[in-house]
């Protein structure tokens, strides 16, 4: 390990230059004798801050990069017409749907949209989705500067193949099998961090190139939009007979004065008509 790192120290010495080639040749000795610990994260930082330094010229003002995503939610009075008007808006402004689901939940029904919109389309689709609605529920539009994230992925990539070219060129001097090993190795992890990093300086620049926009609409109705089982609808039977009888028992009470009458005015009749029978 300690050859590969004097070979690295080296090839950083040679690219950086001012030097003969006899000092070249008493810095490869010292540096192959020297204990000492290699760190590739300063090796790393050493390649940013050469190209930073030995940079002519100021580089040029960079664009900002900004991800930008909405989120709607508003009620309409017919959903089925203002998702045909969403898809024709997607269309217009050359956007894409990620997302569309439906559904019915308690008391309503809704539908959920998420769609992809180029970024200089943004805020007229907004606008369109806006346009005749009086009132949201929520409407949240956001802006994240990752410029600094781009800046940062770019130099550390441009680092990690550098660094990368550098191990190819160790691999070529290597002597013996332990030497390659040891190279390859490395070589796997810087690889692997090369591929993380493309990845997510991927993502960015697809979120900054197309912007996020969520829309729920929905619709309040009379329906509860509750399905019961068989067994509840009987457990609900015999509560309701219940209460049914409970209810006509409850109404003789309240109509006992009634009742009375209607005894008295009974028995009186009898009575008259066993009157008339015994004179008869």
């Amino acid at each position: 390990m300690m050859k590969i790192a004097s070979l690295i120290l080296f090839m950083l010495a040679a690219g950086c230059g001012g030097g003969s080639s006899n000092d070249t040749a008493m810095l490869r000795t010292e540096t192959s004798a020297a204990d000492y610990s290699y760190d590739e994260y300063e090796v790393e930082e050493s390649i940013i801050e050469s190209s930073d330094i030995t940079q002519e010229t100021p580089a040029p003002k960079r664009e900002q990069q900004i991800i930008r995503t909405g989120h709607l939610e508003f009620e309409s009075k017919d959903p089925a017409a203002t998702h045909a008007k969403i898809l024709q808006l997607v269309e217009k402004y050359n956007g894409t749907v990620q997302n569309d689901n439906s559904g019915k939940g308690y008391n309503r029904i809704f539908r959920t949209i998420v769609v992809r919109v180029p970024s200089q389309n943004f805020m007229s689709f907004i606008e369109g989705v806006s346009e005749g609605v009086d009132y949201f529920d929520q409407r949240n539009i956001s802006a994240r500067d990752v410029t600094e994230e781009f800046v940062d992925l770019e130099a550390r990539l441009k680092a990690k193949r550098e660094l990368e070219n550098r191990y190819l060129e160790l691999l070529k001097q290597a002597k013996n099998v332990k030497e390659i090993l040891e190279i390859e190795r490395e070589l796997s992890t810087i690889r692997e961090e090369i591929e993380a990093r493309q990845g997510r300086l991927e993502y960015l620049k697809s979120q900054v190139s197309m912007s996020t926009v969520t829309i729920e609409v929905y619709k309040l109705t009379s329906e509860t939009g509750i399905t019961e089982s068989y067994g509840q609808k009987m457990k609900n039977a015999l509560a309701g007979g219940w209460d049914g009888i409970s209810v006509f028992f409850l109404g003789i009470l309240y109509a006992w004065p009634l009742l009375i009458v209607i005894a008295i005015i009974f028995f009186a009749a009898r009575w008259l008509i066993r009157k008339n029978r015994i004179k008869q």
